[in-house]
């Protein structure tokens, strides 16, 4: 029997690989004939270049960058040489959890540390820079990033302001003119994890926004200043950014990337499965575990778990998915191949204690489905 297990991180809690490992960990005892493949996932946030080191290889960079609240940090970026591809999580840099939950506020943060490691990663004999975009703290449309790679974002007085969501109420001009001319010579490919536009009841602030500790008054103030930004775009450089699929992606990071920079945007799962050797582990499957740290109606719009689950159901393999919570409007899940879907969760409990204690959830949980899945073969093989 062959189980491939492919799962996507919990976020704040353990990243795709530690996962994977607990699943198996909880399996492997109970069936200790089984092989097992380990597929950790990632759909452009957290993880998505450690994502792509653990399936293609690679060597992991570190350096020191800004911050999304401007204190320093360390963030890190994969070099593949044989492909001549660099990736790099936005998560990394300019993530939500870089920032105290207390002093958390979209207005406030930059992807200004972003925009350093992409140009850390040009110092690198490199033909593709690939960027997870997901897990951010910002609310910029990549303003920081534009700053770090030399482009001038002005005001009315030709001083730069200040690349945070904030910084863009002042924003008079765009002068592309002087990016790091580095970056004609390189493939922007963005990986999206959600598709999302930039403005609107859709867009990036609205949806995402109160998840970064906007308030309302934060969210109605950041929208306009997305429009405004949009705008100049428009009247300045001639350059739609709004409303093409996944803008809204990382705080409007999508927009600056996509619509300015020229990169490609798509769906991150995708992107991931198509440069590894995915399709085949889990065509040769005989049970598929997956799973992330909440599994609700929005799992199907490009998450691991929906993905994971097409692809198996082209061959008639049973997936199993395992969650941190269980929300709403799962149904559809159930269309895409998904076989059954379990919380992790042993009762009710604090978001604190379901974080501390996820990987014992998830090793509980795994031998359970085990035993299932052991008393099916039985009797599939006794029939």
């Amino acid at each position: 029997m062959h189980i491939v297990i492919a799962p996507d991180s919990f976020k704040e809690s353990l990243n795709a690989r530690h996962v994977a490992q607990a699943i198996e960990a909880g399996m492997a005892p109970i069936l200790p004939h089984a092989r097992f493949s380990q597929l950790p996932m990632a759909d452009g946030g957290e993880g998505y270049a450690q994502s792509f080191l653990d399936q293609i290889g690679g060597e992991r960079y570190h350096c020191e960058v800004t911050g999304p609240d401007f204190r320093p940090v360390t963030a890190e970026f994969v070099i593949n040489r044989e492909h001549r591809l660099a990736v790099i999580d936005v998560a990394s840099a300019s993530g939500l959890p870089l920032v105290p939950q207390d002093a958390r506020n979209p207005r406030h943060t930059t992807s200004l540390g972003t925009g350093e490691l992409i140009r850390a990663a040009l110092d690198h004999d490199i033909d593709e820079i690939i960027i997870g975009l997901g897990g951010s703290a910002t609310n910029d449309v990549g303003a920081g990033i534009l700053t770090a790679l030399g482009a001038k974002l002005l005001d009315g007085a030709g001083h730069p302001i200040t690349p945070t969501g904030e910084g863009l109420g002042a924003l008079m001009t765009i002068d592309l003119d002087t990016l790091d001319s580095r970056l004609k010579a390189v493939t922007l490919t963005a990986a999206c994890d959600v598709d999302n536009p930039l403005c609107g009841p859709h867009g990036a602030t609205t949806i995402f926004g109160p998840q970064k500790g906007g308030q309302e008054e934060d969210i109605r103030v950041l929208e306009q200043y997305l429009h405004r930004f949009a705008s100049i775009c428009h009247l300045q450089l001639g350059q739609s950014v709004c409303h093409f699929s996944g803008a809204g992606a990382a705080g409007g990071i999508g927009a600056a990337l996509g619509g300015l920079l020229g990169a490609r945007l798509e769906p991150g799962v995708d992107l991931l499965l198509s440069r590894t050797q995915a399709h085949s582990l889990l065509a040769n499957a005989d049970w598929v575990i997956t799973g992330e740290g909440r599994v609700d109606g929005q799992t199907q719009h490009g998450k691991v778990p929906a993905a994971i689950a097409s692809i198996a159901q082209a061959y008639q393999i049973p997936v199993v998915v395992l969650a941190g919570s269980v929300g709403d409007d799962c149904e559809a899940l159930y269309q895409q191949g998904v076989t059954a879907i379990f919380p992790i969760q042993a009762g009710p409990c604090e978001l604190s204690d379901a974080l501390m204690n996820s990987k014992k959830n998830l090793i509980r949980t795994s031998e359970n489905i085990a035993r299932m899945i052991r008393l099916s073969s039985h009797r599939s093989t006794t029939a």
